[in-house]
């Protein structure tokens, strides 16, 4: 409920006042919206030498306030309304809220806005009370919908009624997606949290938006009207608040729900009320449309036929309370205040929040002990009055109450220092815009009681204090809800779309690449194609982007010329492999060819790009990859060079060029070609046929597209730059055995590791079993358990460690490198007579797997020599094997 001032609940005030007897003409004019009711209300007004207008809303009091002072002057016209009290000693005009009408001041014209929120089951015993009780002395007006006229013959006997028609016609245009609705349209909701985020892709798809909820200030909303009303936005979101009489440029309605939470359940929206609101499209003349957006279900046909004929059904019932109240004690107050409503047409209304919390002060034994008379009863009711504008659900409101009353009634004001802390609790600017919200109310609040004169002391220095914490805090709300909600960049383009062809946009690229389409960077030239910015999310984006690329005619093909002209180091391969970029963007595709070393160039797809200049861009491209292939594989075309008159070993050779650098099949070669191979950096290893130089990191990153190339995937993650060795079993094993990593048990072995490692220890156990060299786990780069099993996949055999048995001294016998099975046939065929002096060699364990690990067999300890001299070293004559 909105504030009363003093005397506004004063029944025989009113009575003494606008006594019927006094009234010359009582006056109803009805109409839906735009039929200009409230402007005929305001002439009417300042026609008489005096008057009083209430309405419904704190922001249509202030709206027209603002209106009567542009006329009539500032000291010759007063606000009222719970919050704010601007009253010059000689005013003559007033605007009001509806609760805040001074109905002990006498005045020619009295008028009553929205007359119809009778039927309004919070509110309406306000209305009805005004409707029954206010008139002026010369005339009386009342301003609503056609639907009260029944109940307004009924209650009001005499009154004349005039009916206006609307002055543009409304019409349903059905159901719209959020980012298609056309400007100038509003775009109603029903909760702040559906305000907020339909505002939010508002802002995102299309620039911006103005918000208007029925908790901001007059100040926020203004200014976030004149955001809507000079054109910075084309769009408002709002609130149902937007039907009681705001006037704005609106061509369009759309609804982004149907049902309302009333302030105990949730419900659907009457036809009236959806005209209420569709009514603010259209305004003078110019004919308004309505509709539904998002998610909303569609209108019934009845209803929409219903708001495009303006007949809805009556009112049936008014919502009263009674106004002649007994003070006596709270007992007879709340007994007054429930009093039935004394005629048919009138029905009780919701228990409001000042009469709940009458009854919880009531049975206060503190508050009781302090009301002993009539007079501490109507201060009671007074305090209960305060509006409840934080609406925080719990009882912090009805201890203000109770605090705002003991303060008057024991200390005859409220206390300096307590409203000094309260406007200082509430003055802080920062925050987000629901911590704004909730100060603006709580000062609201403040405001209320710095408005009592007889509450407290220096009421106009209170006055304006709150005023200024209510502006700051307003001001800042209203830059919070701009900066989150607004994209003027954005929202300036967008209209210059709409009011322009595509080809009146100028439009142009930069030396930086960025393109701008009216001043505005739209996206960039990345190689040789247009990358949008996705950060704002224009709208039109289809129109926008024709407009940007009409500036890339002239762009591209001075970049194609570039591209052609670039040397080889402005190119490079993408991260996967597949592409080839230039300029930061992608230019071609990399395709497998008829050869693995000559694969194919496929300039990527692009509307900028006509037959000629693809042809330009891949013959240059191609070029290029075959410089970067002889460069990376030169080792490979000059030993293929040298042998083209060998038939044998250009056979080596091609097969070299066909696997990429490395084939997996291990060769018979003649020592003289072996050596002529090995000249020319090609190695004939036990494993493979490679050359070492391409499994450098440059050349195996180079061989590695190539080959993804040809198998139509992209690129796997290589080994790090000087690693031997990486885990077996990988995603891409079989693309790892191309590039030259062979299988050696858990691991994989770089092939150049794994054949030098090969050779060198197969030299080693030429003679006999020799100990594992030192270090081989880090020169592997493996753990130290993992050795056996690599060697064992390698074909290296190795005899196990074993340790010391008892009755053995000395070091235990390691791991030993075996005699390879070639080693031994070398051996044979130098020493036909092997010597008798050696050991009989051990046979082989029955069961034992071809190629196992042999244990080295124990030697007996030798027999102590007594009292010899050596008989310390005695054991050296039978070293262990």
């Amino acid at each position: 409920m909105m504030g009363a001032s003093p005397g506004a609940g004063s029944p025989s005030a009113a009575r003494h006042a606008f006594h019927p007897a006094h009234a010359r003409r009582i006056r109803a004019v009805l109409g839906p919206t735009n039929t200009g009711k409230t402007h005929l209300a305001i002439e009417r007004l300042l026609a008489h030498s005096s008057g009083i207008i209430g309405f419904p809303l704190r922001l249509l009091a202030r709206e027209n306030y603002e209106r009567m002072v542009a006329a009539k002057g500032v000291g010759a016209v007063a606000l009222i309304t719970g919050e704010e009290k601007i009253v010059p000693p000689n005013a003559r005009w007033f605007s009001c809220t509806v609760e805040a009408m001074p109905l002990d001041q006498r005045a020619e014209f009295v008028a009553v806005d929205e007359i119809q929120l009778c039927a309004d089951p919070d509110r309406g015993h306000i209305f009805t009370d005004r409707l029954l009780h206010a008139r002026g002395m010369v005339e009386t007006m009342f301003l609503g919908a056609e639907t009260i006229r029944p109940l307004l013959r009924r209650l009001v006997p005499g009154i004349e009624i005039d009916t206006r028609p609307r002055l543009s016609s409304l019409t349903h245009l059905g159901a719209s997606k959020l980012t298609r609705l056309p400007p100038r349209s509003a775009i109603v909701a029903f909760s702040a949290t559906e305000v907020y985020a339909i505002a939010e892709l508002i802002r995102r798809r299309r620039g911006g938006c103005a918000v208007v909820m029925g908790q901001l200030s007059p100040r926020t909303r203004n200014a976030q009207v004149a955001l809507y009303q000079e054109r910075e936005v084309d769009y408002l979101v709002a609130t149902d608040a937007i039907g009681m009489g705001l006037n704005m440029d609106v061509n369009h309605v759309a609804f982004a729900g149907l049902s309302k939470f009333d302030g105990l359940r949730a419900r659907r929206l009457h036809p009236a009320e959806i005209a209420q609101i569709a009514g603010r499209a259209g305004r003078g003349m110019r004919d308004g449309t309505f509709g539904t957006a998002g998610t909303c279900p569609p209108l019934p046909e009845e209803v929409v036929e219903a708001v495009e004929t303006h007949r809805f059904d009556p009112i049936e019932r008014l919502f009263w309370r009674n106004s002649d109240l007994d003070f006596a004690n709270p007992e007879a107050l709340l007994a007054s205040l429930n009093r039935p409503p004394p005629t048919i047409g009138l029905t009780a209304g919701n228990e409001a929040t000042d009469v709940l919390t009458l009854g919880s002060l009531a049975a206060v034994p503190d508050i009781r002990t302090l009301v002993r008379s009539p007079r501490a009863t109507r201060l009671l009711w007074e305090a209960c009055q305060i509006p409840d504008f934080r609406k925080l659900g719990d009882e912090s409101h009805t201890r203000l109450c109770a605090r705002i009353f003991t303060h008057v009634m024991r200390d005859e004001h409220v206390p300096e220092a307590w409203m000094e802390s309260q406007i200082a609790g509430f003055s802080k600017t920062e925050g987000d815009i629901d911590s704004l919200m909730h100060r603006l109310s709580g000062i609201r609040v403040c405001a209320y009681i710095a408005a009592r004169r007889d509450w407290v002391r220096h009421a106009t220095q209170w006055q304006e204090r709150t005023r200024a914490v209510e502006d700051q805090l307003s001001d800042a709300l209203h830059e919070r809800l701009t900066a989150r909600f607004v994209d003027r960049r954005a929202a300036s383009l967008i209209r210059r779309l709409d009011e322009a062809a595509e080809e009146d946009l100028l439009s142009a690229v930069t030396a930086q690449g960025d393109v701008v389409v009216e001043g505005h960077p739209v996206g960039r030239v990345v190689g040789l194609d247009l990358v949008a910015d996705t950060a704002g999310a224009l709208p039109d984006q289809r129109l926008l982007l024709r407009a940007a690329r009409r500036a890339l005619r002239t762009e591209i093909p001075r970049r194609v010329q570039a591209l052609t002209q670039a040397p080889d180091d402005a190119f490079a391969f993408s991260a996967d492999g597949r592409f080839v970029e230039w300029d930061g963007g992608t230019v071609a595709r990399l395709r497998g060819g008829d050869h693995l070393l000559r694969p194919r160039i496929e300039v990527m797809d692009n509307s900028f790009l006509d037959g000629a200049q693809k042809e330009r861009i891949r013959a240059h491209l191609a070029q290029w990859l075959d410089r970067q292939v002889r460069g990376a594989m030169a080792p490979l075309f000059a030993a293929r060079a040298a042998v083209e008159a060998d038939p044998t070993l250009r056979g080596i050779l091609h097969r070299l060029e066909e696997q990429g650098g490395v084939v997996a099949d291990s060769l018979s070669v003649p020592p003289a070609q072996r050596a002529r191979l090995k000249a020319l950096g090609v190695r004939i290893g036990r494993h493979a046929v490679l050359m070492p130089s391409l499994l450098r990191p440059h050349a195996m990153h180079l061989r590695a597209i190539l080959l993804a190339a040809r198998a139509g995937r992209k690129l796997p993650d290589l080994p790090p730059a000087g690693a031997v060795s990486v885990p077996a079993d990988g995603p891409h094993d079989a693309i790892l055995a191309q590039l030259g990593w062979i299988a050696a048990g858990p691991v994989r072995l770089r092939l150049d590791i794994a054949e030098k490692l090969s050779g060198e220890l197969r030299w080693r156990a030429r003679n006999g079993p020799v100990p594992l060299p030192d270090g081989l786990p880090s020169r592997l780069g493996v753990r130290p358990e993992m050795v056996a099993a690599i060697l064992k996949a390698l074909e290296i055999p190795v005899r196990a460690a074993r340790p010391l048995g008892a009755g053995e001294y000395g070091p235990a016998a390691p791991a030993m490198l075996a005699v390879t099975q070639d080693a031994r046939r070398r051996q044979r065929h130098r020493t036909p007579n092997p010597p008798t002096e050696a050991p009989p060699r051990p046979s082989k364990p029955k069961g034992q797997a071809p190629g196992a690990v042999r244990p080295v067999p124990p030697v007996r300890a030798p027999r102590p020599i007594p009292d010899g001299p050596f008989a310390a070293l005695a054991a050296l004559k039978y070293p262990r094997l």
